[in-house]
């Protein structure tokens, strides 16, 4: 029964896999900041995915899951290598697909960019990926307070920038 299980496991997880591949790569670029370092993050995370795949109880959990190996795959890709990426506007705009939710205001863009990793993440996870707070603090090994007040700053630092982008254009 197992191995049937697992092979439905399988199909699903390719499935999901297909459907989503440009948010799996997105999410690993807002950490590499480089084209191919996430496609790298991505395929990585896809192989540790298959190989642990019949340790998954529930597909309900697979988007969490996945996400989690994901971000935990990137992270250990920018500590192993040690370096940090700088992409012009022009490439980003290039590879970013069509989406409703892509950042159409480059201020906001930057102000993102400017805030710190952890801060970061939260708010990519539970904006721009639409994932509940609990889902987000499973996937970054945090406490559900922690995710909360996470987001709380990086709200409140996000407010200054870009009021300070604003009071910039219009006294400049």
């Amino acid at each position: 029964m197992k191995k049937r299980n697992a092979f439905q496991h399988e199909e699903i997880f390719v499935q999901f896999i297909r459907e989503q591949k440009e948010r799996f790569y997105l999410l690993a670029y807002n950490y590499t900041k480089n084209e191919q370092d996430a496609l790298d993050v991505v395929q990585d995370s896809i192989q540790k995915a298959m190989l642990s795949l019949d340790r998954l109880e529930n597909v309900e959990y697979m988007k969490s899951w996945f996400y989690k190996i994901v971000v935990r795959t990137a992270i250990d890709f920018l500590r192993k290598h040690k370096r940090l990426q700088v992409t012009d506007d022009d490439t980003l705009q290039y590879l970013t697909p069509a989406q409703e939710d892509v950042y159409e205001n480059v201020d906001l863009e930057h102000a993102l960019e400017e805030l710190p990793q952890m801060y970061r993440e939260v708010v990519i996870l539970h904006y721009f990926e639409d994932l509940k707070l609990a889902d987000v603090a499973n996937i970054l090994n945090i406490k559900l307070s922690t995710a909360k007040s996470r987001l709380y700053k990086a709200l409140k630092l996000l407010k200054i920038q870009m009021q300070d982008v604003k009071g910039e254009t219009a006294h400049g």
